[in-house]
Formats: structure tokens, C-alpha cells, sequence
């Protein structure tokens, strides 16, 4: 499947300079969706995964999907203060700021096997710092994997050695 196809580009969003690459019309699409989700799987090296991580907040579309495929649990990276109970917490760096992400405390048990997954890999900041998360609880990363990676942006840079994957890149 052209999964290229489904992706719009929106000039200028989220600001002026910006081409923003829109996943919402592959969602729109039920033979897309489930056809970009059976790939995303495909991709995966092969082992048992206790756990995908998804990235707040499009990681959330997928990562519950690939964790049923999986049937493996899916432990949510948030924004600080959205997470109810304990939390583990990483800061990194944007282009002109900071941004923290946090995890819970008993997401993930030392020695699980784990899926993260993201829509998007652009300058690696949110896989980096998730990947950091995921390692401080103990656990074995299998892959990282990606619907869209922005390779201009080098974000695959940041999470090496990691095995990366994406589906459509840019």
C-alpha cells in the first residue's frame, strides 16, 4: 500500500516555515489504518514484547492497536501532571525550549520487552527522552518504530544504537 498517499501536507502549521505532515486522512481510512498497523508489526524484529510505549498524544492511536496485535500491554508517555499515580520524569531539549515527559512507575517491570512507538520521528527529542523512561525502569528496548520519520531532521541520530523503523519516510 502507497502509505505516502495518505499523508497531507499543511503549509505553515504549526507556524510560518513549517510543512506540517498530516496522518489524519491514512486514520480517516479503515483499509489504511489497519493496512499501516499490520506494517508496523511486519517491522518488528522478532521476539515476544511485554510492553508498546506510545508517546503522547498520536502515539496513543497506534500503540494500543499494535500492543493488541501484540497481545502485549501499552503503557501511555505523558505531558507532566497528566498521570495519575508515580511517575518517573525526563526533560530535553527543544529547539528554543525544554519539555519534560513522564511514565508510570510500575508501567513497565525490569526485563520486559518493549515496542516504542510514535507517529512521527522528527528531531528524536520525545524518542530520546522516552527511550531514557523505558531504560531507567529496567527494561529491554526491541525496537523503535515510526509511522512517518522526517530524516532531514536526523532524529534517528539521537536514539542510536536503537533499531529504528519507519513505514514512510521523508
Amino acid at each position: 500500500m502507497d502509505f505516502k498517499s495518505y499523508i497531507r501536507d499543511v503549509p505553515d502549521f504549526p507556524k510560518q516555515g513549517i510543512l506540517f505532515k498530516d496522518i489524519t486522512p491514512l486514520l480517516q481510512d479503515y483499509k489504511a489504518l489497519t493496512s499501516a498497523a499490520d506494517a508496523l508489526i511486519e517491522n518488528l524484529k522478532k521476539g515476544s514484547i511485554d510492553k508498546v510505549v506510545g508517546m503522547e498524544s498520536r502515539g496513543f492511536i497506534f500503540g494500543p492497536m499494535l500492543a493488541d496485535r501484540l497481545e502485549a500491554g501499552f503503557v501511555p508517555v505523558r505531558k507532566p501532571g497528566k498521570l495519575p499515580y508515580k511517575t518517573l520524569r525526563e526533560t530535553y531539549d527543544l529547539e528554543y525550549a525544554k519539555d519534560t515527559l513522564e511514565i508510570h512507575v510500575d508501567g513497565i517491570s525490569k526485563g520486559d520487552r518493549v515496542l516504542i512507538h510514535d507517529d512521527v520521528l522528527a528531531t528524536g527529542g520525545t524518542a530520546l527522552a522516552t527511550t531514557k523512561l523505558v531504560e531507567k525502569l529496567g527494561a529491554i528496548i526491541v525496537q523503535c518504530n515510526f509511522l512517518v520519520e522526517l530524516s532531514f531532521l536526523n532524529g534517528r541520530e539521537k536514539i542510536k544504537p536503537l533499531e529504528v523503523k519507519s513505514l514512510i519516510t521523508y
